[in-house]
């Protein structure tokens, strides 16, 4: 017993200690992607029929860009271009307070904004969040699952996740809300009190993900749902869910940012 009291001592802490410093991720990790159309020497469009998902994406002006939520973060779809126009970095932050932000023609999003004052003060030192798994394969909810882990820790932000959406500040939904679970997702928002907020997290919540086609059309959170926060991936690692988290309560400040190492 003394021994492993002493090795546990030199082993010293587990949890990163985020914010304060940089991600580290290996190589074969796969963070948020960008596009150099000028690469691209037959045209994108062909790029994005072959692609396995609706990653790439027509913008409004017409040229395509990537859409950040449909993105499956699949080496096929960086093979979909075969000049190289599509790489992976090793950038966590995907985050963004939009749907319209998961949009870019670069991979270049807009930082996640913070809640104003008064919700933040509402929020900010004790927020529980309420899990409804709406049509998923397990995957988003097995990273949600890892942020109460030693490593990440996600209990001294003060952020838990509870049993009760009566005892809720939010929901955090995830998978692609198919027609059985529409109806449970609905009133677990309805048990919610107000002010609620509502996070979507994964490609399937966003966009439907690789279920899009399927003959139940699941497009992921109906759009009559009002969403705080876009959490995209296929899954998202648990650091794209902090940084989404704690940019949201305003708790990132520029020197705060966690930034991963590119690729």
């Amino acid at each position: 017993m003394l021994r492993m009291l002493i090795g546990r001592l030199f082993r010293g802490p587990h949890t990163l200690a985020y914010p304060k410093v940089e991600a580290a991720f290996p190589e074969r990790f796969r963070g948020r992607p960008a596009l150099d159309a000028s690469r691209c020497a037959a045209g994108l469009d062909g790029c994005a029929a072959r692609a396995p998902s609706a990653l790439f994406a027509r913008g409004a002006g017409g040229a395509i860009g990537l859409d950040l939520g449909a993105c499956l973060f699949s080496p096929e779809e960086a093979a979909a271009c075969p000049d190289g126009a599509l790489q992976f970095t090793r950038d966590p932050r995907l985050a963004s307070s939009t749907r319209a932000g998961l949009l870019t023609p670069t991979g270049e999003i807009e930082r996640v904004r913070a809640l104003d004052h008064a919700a933040r003060r509402l929020f900010g030192r004790s927020l529980r969040l309420r899990s409804v798994v709406a049509g998923s394969c397990g995957g988003c909810e097995a990273e949600l699952t890892a942020l109460g882990n030693v490593v990440f820790d996600l209990q001294r932000f003060g952020i838990q996740f509870t049993a009760s959406p009566r005892h809720a500040d939010g929901v955090v939904i995830t998978g692609v809300v198919n027609p059985n679970m529409r109806l449970a997702l609905e009133k677990t928002l309805a048990a919610v009190p107000e002010p609620r907020l509502v996070i979507a997290v994964g490609a399937c919540a966003i966009s439907g993900g690789p279920f899009a086609a399927g003959s139940a059309r699941p497009l992921g959170v109906p759009p009559g749902i009002a969403v705080d926060l876009w959490v995209p991936g296929c899954p998202p690692h648990p650091i794209t869910l902090l940084d989404g988290l704690l940019g949201l309560l305003g708790r990132l400040g520029d020197g705060d940012r966690v930034r991963g190492t590119a690729g």
